[in-house]
C-alpha cells in the first residue's frame, strides 16, 4: 500500500466520525427473554453439586496411588517400588517416586475443585431458596404469597 493511499484511507475513515469499537454480533431481537438465555432451575444445581461430590468420594477413594496396598509403614505399594529401584541404582526409582508426587499433587487439586463446586452448588441453592422464601413473604397478593416464578411471567 502506497503512502498516499494510506494517507486517504484515513481521511476517508475520520470524515465517517468518530471511531468506536463495534462487535460482530448479531442484533438483539425483543431485548432478553429469548431462548437463549440461561436458566438454572433448583433441580438443577442439586444435580450438579450431587455429581461434583460422587466424583469427589470416586476419587477420593480410587486416585490414591500413593497410599494403595500400604505397608507396616504406610508406604503403598507405588512407593514401595520406587525405593526398591531406587535402592537398587535404577534410574526410574527417582523418576516413580516424581510421578507419584505430581499425580498426588494433581488429584489433590481436582478433588479440591470438586469440593469446591459441590459446596458453592449447595450454598447458591440454599441462598436463593431463601431468597424465595423471603420474596414470597414480602410480596402477596390477596393475602397469599406469590412465587418468584409467577412474579417473572409479570416481565417477560
Amino acid at each position: 500500500m502506497a503512502w498516499d493511499e494510506w494517507e486517504q484511507l484515513k481521511a476517508e475513515a475520520a470524515q465517517r466520525g468518530p471511531t468506536q469499537m463495534r462487535l460482530n454480533q448479531l442484533p438483539a431481537e425483543g431485548g432478553g427473554g429469548g431462548a437463549g438465555d440461561l436458566v438454572v432451575n433448583q433441580e438443577d444445581l442439586g444435580a450438579v453439586g450431587h455429581d461434583a461430590f460422587v466424583l469427589y468420594e470416586d476419587l477420593r477413594k480410587e486416585a490414591d496411588i500413593a497410599g494403595a496396598s500400604p505397608n507396616k509403614e504406610g508406604a503403598g505399594s507405588t512407593a514401595q517400588a520406587a525405593a526398591s529401584l531406587k535402592s537398587h541404582n535404577f534410574a526410574m526409582g527417582g523418576a516413580l517416586e516424581k510421578t507419584v508426587e505430581i499425580w498426588t499433587s494433581q488429584v489433590k487439586s481436582v478433588l479440591q475443585a470438586c469440593a469446591h463446586i459441590s459446596n458453592h452448588l449447595d450454598y447458591t441453592k440454599k441462598l436463593h431458596a431463601s431468597d424465595d422464601a423471603e420474596i414470597a413473604a414480602v410480596v402477596s397478593r390477596d393475602g397469599e404469597a406469590v412465587s418468584v416464578s409467577e412474579l417473572n411471567r409479570y416481565f417477560t
